[in-house]
Parts: C-alpha cells; sequence; structure tokens
C-alpha cells in the first residue's frame, strides 16, 4: 500500500465514523483483519485515524479559526474529514513535509469532495501552515 493509498483508506474510516456513527475500534479491527499489520502503511492509516480521533478538539480548532466563513458544520464531511487529516499532519506528524500534506489533502478533495473542495482545503491548510509558521519563527 502506498501512502496516497494509506490517506484514502483513513479518510473513509474517518467518514465512517463521523456520518455513520461507527465505533473506531471495531473499524480499525476490521481493517486491521483486511491488511497485513507489519505494512508500514497500515500503521500510518491506524496512527492518522487514532490521532485525528484523540485530538479532534484541538485540530477542529484549528481548522475553525483559519476558516471563518464555513463552519465545521457547514462543511461538506469529505472536507472536514480531509482537513482533520492533514491538520494532523502539519501539527503532530513533523516527519510529513508540510507542501507534500497539503498537496495529499487537496488530491483527496478534488477526488472525493465537491468542485470546489480542492481549492478550499488548500486555502485552509495554506493559512494553517502560514500560522505554524510564524510560529516557529518568533
Amino acid at each position: 500500500m502506498r501512502r496516497r493509498e494509506a490517506r484514502r483508506h483513513a479518510l473513509n474510516l474517518l467518514y465512517q465514523i463521523e456520518v455513520g456513527g461507527w465505533s473506531p475500534e471495531p473499524l480499525l479491527a476490521d481493517f486491521l483483519a483486511r491488511h497485513n499489520p507489519q505494512d508500514e502503511e497500515v500503521a500510518f492509516v491506524l496512527d492518522s485515524v487514532r490521532g485525528v480521533i484523540e485530538r479532534r478538539r484541538e485540530i477542529d480548532e484549528v481548522i475553525s479559526t483559519h476558516s471563518p466563513d464555513w463552519p465545521l458544520e457547514r462543511m461538506p464531511a469529505t472536507d472536514r474529514c480531509i482537513l482533520r487529516i492533514a491538520t494532523h499532519e502539519l501539527l503532530y506528524r513533523p516527519e510529513i513535509p508540510a507542501p507534500v500534506a497539503i498537496n495529499e489533502a487537496v488530491v483527496l478533495a478534488k477526488c472525493y469532495g465537491t468542485e470546489d473542495s480542492g481549492r478550499f482545503v488548500n486555502g485552509v491548510l495554506g493559512a494553517i501552515l502560514k500560522e505554524q509558521a510564524g510560529k516557529s519563527v518568533a
């Protein structure tokens, strides 16, 4: 499994949790049963999903701050999940280059979101990155 596919799996799982009301652990157990647990990308999926769930309040606060005209509850669920994955990467996965996290999120948004999702996701994540860059300089 490649990293892009891993992000797609993370999006699918987070979407099922949010929209479908599924409990995370049974979904993750089912995912593990269908994939090789030794695969590095499987670990990436699990880390992404669990990281978003554990830090959702902080992540949502950051996203909300950078999309004041679009409250989280007004966003399409797909965009919301993509933004959470990418924001998790920007804030908590320093080994992932920020441009890669943003580009991958935009690709997912263009594939699974609305016509405007790619631009929207890019704008929000760009604002988050700009703020993070300002914090690291200060």
